[in-house]
């Protein structure tokens, strides 16, 4: 049951079947954790359930990765709770549309490329993290809260049901792929684990144990703050944060659909649509997100490859809270957190674990790390940047230690030094210790045919050593010197006398 449409970019072939099954499977799942990290920030469950809408339409429609799914997003509200418990709600919204609209300026600006130099070992460690957060958050559903508003374990027969019913939704969604994949395993689960339940009148936890979801239309808002500068100072830095926080889970979802399926989509126009849809949940009272990996997975597992399911699953969500609140909260919490379990551990990169013996270590290291302090910390944004400043600084080191000299002195008493590897902030101590300027002949030549000038800190180098030998009354010579690196010296206002006959020598001298 194949068709194209075209529709937005709907110009390819779409399975409707697949996308609408997709839809309701993935609002399956985004309501429940929709619902818990509002009722973890102290918001109004219908203000999670609010941005699980707007996020998802408005992502679906404009975002620059078909399959994607964005919701209210756990990531980006944790940030934001001591927001909330020191000023209110209010300030929240204005967070959250001032967050969107840095996100925008991101894609205006075509910085969102800038997630290309996240590492490899970065992804992992930030799945691998996610998978573990995404899990645990499941385990305490298997407790629960006492009329003293203490938190305990569910024990005897409500513990063995709620495990019972959970590991028949493992089971289900693990062995119904091997019967067909025509219909998701992970709906499959939820409806089975329902139908027993209600047949059997099985007492056990359900959505309405955590809230109850219906409401009206989300209408619009202008957040009720003092419009100053000293209200700018309290919300800019949070809304920097969740702004930072909400680009790098989205921008690092995409990669992972790109790889997935081996399609490429658009990581500016994935920051702009992120952004527009943090601005309309400023507006219309829903606390933001971000791109849902673990909704994502379920999204692609189901079989969507397009832009229908997102918005299938929006406007079920809508449907839910304005007429379906009744049924839904009948669901048994066991089979949403049997889905979830089952999304955790396939989101898990278990390749790197066996490919572990054949990383290097600082890969490893860096892994471990982000791992780390995502689950520890639940901040993505900390665990991404420290992950590339360690991969930075071990890629530094490493070209560091590359740089090598080749010596030689020609007929004409001039001493060549044949420079190898990048001449930067890490290796320029190296390369000045390989001259003698005290012990090398008048003429003194540096070849920079297998060698490169990259940054400040290599131009000061050579400046340095160019005033070292001529304090002996002795010239130094730069000889193959690239275009960019001609350029970079001119742009550090130096004077570069070019001889172009036989091959090209380079004098640079500093501006008088």
């Amino acid at each position: 049951m194949k068709n194209t449409i075209s529709l937005f970019d709907f110009s390819k072939k779409i399975n409707y079947k697949n996308e609408l099954l997709a839809g309701f499977t993935v609002a399956m799942t985004m309501i429940p954790e929709s619902l818990s990290f509002a009722i973890l920030a102290g918001l109004s469950p219908l203000t999670g359930l609010y941005a699980a809408f707007l996020m998802g339409l408005v992502t679906a429609v404009l975002g620059g990765r078909p399959g994607m799914v964005s919701g209210g997003a756990g990531a980006t509200v944790v940030v934001l709770i001591a927001l909330i418990q020191s000023h209110g709600v209010e300030y929240l919204f204005a967070t959250v549309a001032l967050a969107g609209i840095l996100q925008m300026l991101v894609g205006v600006f075509k910085l969102g490329k800038f997630v290309r130099l996240i590492p490899q070992p970065v992804m992992y460690g930030f799945l691998n993290g996610l998978a573990i957060i995404i899990f645990m958050a499941q385990v305490e559903q298997f407790k629960i809260t006492d009329p003293n508003g203490a938190v305990n374990w569910l024990q005897g027969a409500p513990l063995y049901i709620m495990g019972g019913l959970t590991a028949l939704t493992i089971a289900v969604v693990y062995f119904f792929p091997k019967i067909t994949k025509a219909v998701p395993a992970s709906l499959v689960a939820i409806i089975i684990v329902f139908a027993v339940v209600l047949v059997f009148s099985i007492p056990t936890k359900t959505v309405a144990d955590i809230a109850h979801i219906s409401g009206d239309l989300p209408r619009f808002h202008i957040p009720q703050i003092p419009f100053s500068l000293e209200t700018l100072q309290i919300i800019f830095p949070y809304a920097l944060i969740m702004a930072g926080v909400g680009l790098i889970e989205s921008l690092l979802t995409l990669s992972m659909v790109d790889e997935i399926t081996n399609t490429k989509g658009s990581a500016n126009k994935e920051s702009v649509a992120q952004g527009v849809a943090n601005m309309t949940n400023g507006f219309f009272g829903g606390m933001g997100g971000c791109a849902m990996v673990a909704q994502t997975l379920v999204n692609l597992n189901a079989g969507s490859r397009a832009r229908l399911s997102g918005i299938i699953a929006s406007l079920l969500i809508l449907i839910i809270i304005l007429f379906g609140a009744p049924v839904i909260e009948k669901i048994p919490m066991a089979a949403l957190v049997g889905v979830m379990m089952m999304v955790a551990i396939s989101t898990f990169q278990w390749v790197s674990i066996r490919i572990a013996n054949k990383m290097p270590k600082s890969d490893i290291f860096v892994g471990v790390t982000v791992a780390v302090i995502t689950v520890v910390l639940h901040n993505l944004a900390l665990a991404v940047l420290v992950g590339v400043i360690i991969s930075a600084l071990v890629f530094a080191w490493d070209n560091a230690k590359r740089i090598r000299a080749r010596k030689h002195v020609d007929e004409h008493g001039v001493k060549h030094y044949e420079i190898y590897g990048p001449l930067f902030f890490g290796s320029v101590t190296a390369f000045t210790d390989k001259f003698d300027p005290a012990n090398d002949p008048d003429q003194v030549v540096v070849d920079f045919k297998e060698s490169r000038i990259v940054d400040m800190s290599a131009i000061d180098a050579l400046d340095k050593l160019s005033k070292r030998y001529k304090q002996h009354n002795k010239t130094l010579h730069l000889r193959h010197l690239s275009e960019d690196c001609i350029r970079i010296l001119k742009n550090a206002e130096a004077v570069v006398e070019v001889n172009i006959q036989e091959d090209p020598t380079y004098k640079v001298m500093p501006e008088k």
